[in-house]
């Protein structure tokens, strides 16, 4: 295991690593109806400010931890955040819709380059158990505190400078985490000769996955029947499938099958599906209830999202202390419980008048869950995995959360606009609601998951398979 010269320094770099992919996921909620006004969006084309990120950053996380295990942790840790600043810069200056969609897109691979390799630091640096579970927790607060901190963030840049401000202010953190981190963490030690990356099957997935989200958010105009949704989902599925010939023949595969023989890290994928399709796509629709249906500022809507913030850095620590007596399992129960009741409060109490406080308990609830659920689920997802997998064993359960972003937020954006008028009417706003009701069944989906967890060192098969690519 590495040694470590600047401890807390490295760890304050990994955890800003966290904030700014959180951030970035949660700070253009608030600012959506301004861009959707000042560069002419539709409704449905406004999603994909937020899914092309999400798509892109789930469609390339594979690639990045595979590279990260290969190249170097840091490397990429600096990579991703180069990559990050431009796209930012090149967002804050886009003059109409495609431009802009795009360079969120590219801020997804900035992602993607980053995360796995964030987490395999912290996963190689930190010997498993209460070590570790200190640096996740420290590392989750900095998530929980970049996705609530963003609606508010967003809020005040949007009404003070406008909407570009919410992508220009990601600019100069990223530059100097970039410049820090050559200097604070640990330099990476040989690059491996003679591997490759499976650049075919990364196109496969990323294209595959792809594909099946634009499916998903067109399909309602298109019509489910129409031949271009049938063939687009075909397509979709064929692509998926190649994916799988690909990585089974490969001599160097972009998605180890063995891995999957890791119950942890197998109920993880399910678990950060559940999460993001929960937890994660609840803020837009309640962003945009607030504007819409409240008529509040997009700085009012911000502060809104204040109390979540605090709650959840709450659940965070709550996490650390019960998984040194409970079971990850029953913890991971608990929160994404706290999760379904919370969405579902929320959901009951938004259609009762423009205030806050009716919706206080379930934010409450929901924020105490989301804390517990965060760091439980990542601890799961690291437990058994050799160091040398670490990056890829992360790319593989980070995947599974950011497509269950877009595919969660798809399905529910399709349950919201069936049968809704323009903006701000009561069909509109009634749609949002059903949303919301829909995060919340979401998040029973990771009850059940977490109910079937079975945490278990990895089984012999497993060992032998993994040990060849060590």
């Amino acid at each position: 295991m590495p040694s470590l010269k600047y401890p807390r320094r490295a760890l304050a770099l990994l955890a800003t690593a966290q904030l700014i992919i959180a951030l970035d996921a949660t700070i253009i909620f608030v600012a959506l109806h301004d861009m959707g006004r000042a560069l002419q969006i539709n409704a449905q084309q406004l999603q994909w400010v937020v899914s092309a990120y999400t798509v892109a950053f789930g469609g390339s996380l594979l690639l990045g931890g595979r590279a990260a295990d290969l190249i170097g942790r840091r490397r990429f840790y600096r990579l991703g955040m180069l990559l990050f600043a431009l796209a930012s810069l090149l967002g804050a200056w886009a003059p109409d819709a495609t431009l802009l969609i795009l360079a969120r897109a590219a801020q997804g691979i900035g992602a993607a380059l980053l995360f796995p390799a964030t987490l395999a630091l912290i996963n190689t640096l930190y010997a498993e158990g209460p070590a570790r579970n200190r640096a996740l927790a420290i590392w989750s607060m900095a998530s929980a505190v970049g996705l609530a901190l963003g609606t508010l963030l967003g809020g005040v840049l949007t009404q003070a400078f406008g909407w570009p401000a919410v992508l220009a202010v990601i600019v100069p953190l990223a530059t100097a985490c970039a410049v820090a981190a050559g200097a604070w963490l640990p330099a990476d030690g040989p690059r491996a000769r003679g591997r490759s990356f499976d650049l075919a099957g990364c196109i496969a997935v990323t294209l595959g996955g792809s594909l099946l989200v634009t499916t998903l958010v067109q399909g309602p105009e298109w019509g489910w029947a129409a031949p271009a949704t049938l063939g687009c989902l075909l397509l979709s599925a064929l692509l998926l499938v190649v994916f799988v010939w690909i990585e089974r023949r490969s001599r160097d595969p972009l998605m180890q099958f063995a891995l999957l023989r890791l119950p942890g890290l197998r109920a993880a994928l399910g678990l950060t599906f559940a999460f993001m399709s929960s937890y994660g796509v609840q803020y837009y629709f309640m962003a945009l209830y607030f504007q819409d249906g409240y008529g509040w500022s997009p700085l009012q809507a911000g502060l809104a999202f204040l109390p979540a913030t605090a709650v959840c850095t709450v659940g965070i620590r709550l996490a650390e202390w019960t998984l040194r007596r409970w079971r990850a399992r029953t913890v991971l129960v608990v929160g994404q419980l706290a999760g379904a009741l919370g969405i579902a409060w929320v959901a009951a109490m938004l259609p009762h008048g423009a205030y806050f406080w009716p919706l206080l308990p379930g934010v409450v609830v929901l924020s105490i869950g989301q804390g517990m659920t965060w760091t439980s689920m990542w601890i799961v997802a690291g437990q058994g995995v050799p160091a040398a997998q670490q990056g890829v064993a992360s790319g593989m359960a980070a995947t599974a959360q950011q497509i269950g972003g877009a595919l969660g937020l798809a399905v529910l954006v399709m349950v919201a606009n069936a049968g809704a008028g323009p903006a701000g009417s009561p069909g509109a706003l009634a749609g949002l609601v059903r949303a919301e009701y829909g995060a919340a069944l979401f998040a029973l989906l990771g009850v059940v998951i977490a109910l079937g967890l079975r945490v278990a060192p990895p089984d012999r098969a497993a060992r032998g398979c993994l040990a060849n690519d060590a």
